[in-house]
């Protein structure tokens, strides 16, 4: 399985990625297209010291394009000539064209570093990454007093505050894609934004890593939740924590 990796920052993800190709994890797996968003992707230099070619590392910018079309077809005209079986974003920034997403049909995902909830209130949508998840998870469960009295832990059947580490297929939203894998991470008494993500991303790391496993083998498994993430009555607290969320961390 040929895969395009799509990144905007520091490619730690896809460094794991990289690694698990070459080391044996990930079998008939092959990274054969880095695409970054902007030429200060920390990312680039991180793939062309793994070995990825140089030619095989490139910068698509959509401002450098008319219009958001246009943009996919470039992305499109080059995972064609690679023989791109498979696109992941991790990382990525900016929203992916149409005709992308047309192109791979059930063959594109995205890593988030929250809870997701198909269809429904969750830990993600626009505005919602990095730091700002973590951050917004935090306040939520601080606020509720609970893990989700509707959706119990899967470690020890609700006793612990947690959040999870996502990976689901992309739509013309942000994160609104079916939900195809997820790890859950505990929330400790002081966690911070920083601290939880520092714990969550190497989880990120395995589960994209098992979903390639799982598409390369065929594998792949649809998730739904019995019971909804966030109750009715509390939605506003949703919200709130949101928009605290993106005032505290400005950049993500």
């Amino acid at each position: 399985m040929n895969i395009a990796l799509l990144i905007s920052g520091g490619g730690t993800t896809m460094e794991a990625i990289i690694k698990a190709t070459q080391n044996g994890t990930l079998k008939n797996v092959f990274p054969v297209l880095i695409i970054a968003s902007n030429k200060n992707a920390l990312g680039i230099e991180k793939a062309k010291k793994l070995g990825i070619k140089d030619g095989d590392i490139l910068i698509i910018n959509p401002k450098d394009f008319s219009d958001r079309e246009e943009f996919g077809k470039k992305i499109i005209e080059e995972s064609k000539k690679r023989n791109v079986d498979f696109i992941g974003q991790y990382g990525w920034m900016v929203m992916t064209p149409e005709n992308v997403i047309n192109t791979y049909k059930n063959m594109i995902v995205n890593q988030h570093p929250g809870p997701l909830d198909t269809g429904r209130s969750d830990f993600g949508g626009v505005g919602m990454y990095g730091m700002r998840v973590h951050q917004t998870r935090l306040c939520f469960v601080n606020k509720t007093g609970r893990p989700a009295r509707n959706a119990f832990s899967i470690a020890d059947g609700g006793g612990n505050f947690w959040t999870e580490a996502t990976a689901h297929r992309v739509t013309t939203k942000f994160d609104e894609g079916v939900v195809l894998k997820r790890k859950q991470v505990p929330i400790l008494e002081g966690d911070t934004a920083e601290s939880l993500q520092q714990r969550v991303l190497p989880i990120e790391h395995e589960v994209q890593i098992e979903l390639l496993k799982d598409f390369s083998e065929g594998k792949v498994a649809e998730f739904h939740r019995e019971i909804p993430l966030v109750l009715e009555d509390e939605e506003d607290i949703l919200k709130e924590c949101k928009a605290n969320a993106i005032k505290m961390y400005p950049k993500g």
